[in-house]
């Protein structure tokens, strides 16, 4: 009886997955929504299963996605299911929000990777080569406009924030797949958690932002990327500079996003209002002098543990 309900309850969400993922390959407007919740019906059979029955749910989405998507099909169920068992079987184990986060952005990232570069290799089809071929329309009616209002003397200045601009895009690739799985990663909880909430799911809650703290190795290793930066000066487009260019740039994202995590802190303890907290992380990623002060305040508070100065202060 227990193995015909199981069998019952696999069909019926290998019948919605079919569903989802027919809408996410032929019908793209409308696939934009349904990929977000392609997860969720191996989240909702993994949560309760073991994974033997796992294992099996697994083989028969992968049979039915390559009959009905093909290659697209099969890298769909990889990408997207691989992440439901993971976030369901984390969840059943009783793994924290973060932790739950951290696996399923690894598996959305190793999914990026493997989308990329099956779209070059076999559609040809490379997301960085038409970023830069955009930037450089761009680019080319920025030079007509200048050229027609008689602005030729900063001709040489824009050029210049374009080529900046075409480096960046070629250099920080790495960091763009990493923090684009985490938000993905971050997206598909925020979506499909709530949904497995009314199908019975007991769903781990967040820790409060307020009360965040990164691992004080971040601090080290964002050291270490300054110091052999500065140590080897590596040219640029070399392996070392790319390796360090991205190792300093997603451990500078961290210093950020500790720095917040003290400033909400410290509004907190002075019951400041909540909005003033919003404009403060929109000025962080828009104005570059207040995302270096901010980046500042999350090396000192996590190098000399502020939060606790502060309290003891109170």
């Amino acid at each position: 009886m227990k193995n015909v309900s199981k069998l019952t309850e696999g069909a019926i969400l290998l019948a919605v997955f079919a569903v989802l993922m027919f809408i996410t390959i032929y019908i793209p407007i409308l696939g934009i929504i349904t990929n977000l919740v392609l997860p969720l019906p191996f989240v909702l059979f993994s949560v309760n299963n073991n994974l033997k029955y796992i294992g099996a749910f697994a083989i028969a989405a992968v049979f039915i996605s390559f009959i009905a998507g093909s290659l697209i099909g099969l890298i769909t169920v990889l990408m997207f299911g691989i992440t439901g068992i993971v976030m369901g079987y984390m969840v059943q184990r009783k793994a924290s929000r973060s932790a739950i986060l951290i696996g399923s952005s690894l598996i959305l990232l190793v999914g990026l990777i493997i989308t990329y570069a099956v779209n070059v290799a076999f559609f040809h089809f490379d997301f960085f080569k038409e970023l830069i071929d955009l930037f450089k329309r761009s680019e080319a009616m920025t030079e007509d406009i200048m050229k027609s209002s008689g602005k030729t003397d900063q001709l040489k200045k824009v050029k210049q924030q374009y080529e900046m601009i075409f480096q960046m895009i070629h250099t920080l690739a790495p960091s763009l797949f990493i923090f684009a799985s985490i938000f993905y990663a971050g997206l598909i909880q925020l979506i499909c958690f709530p949904i497995a909430k009314r199908f019975g799911m007991k769903v781990p809650i967040w820790g409060e932002f307020r009360n965040l703290t990164l691992p004080r190795s971040l601090l080290w290793y964002f050291l270490i990327a300054i110091g052999a930066n500065m140590l080897f000066h590596p040219q640029e487009g070399t392996f070392l500079y790319i390796v360090l260019q991205n190792a300093f740039y997603i451990l500078e994202m961290f210093m950020v996003i500790q720095g917040l995590s003290f400033i909400f802190f410290i509004l907190y303890q002075k019951s400041a209002a909540k909005g003033l907290g919003v404009i403060i992380v929109i000025l962080a990623f828009t104005i570059p002098t207040i995302h270096y002060i901010i980046m500042l305040l999350g090396i000192t508070d996590m190098g000399f543990d502020f939060r606790k100065r502060f309290m003891n202060k109170e």
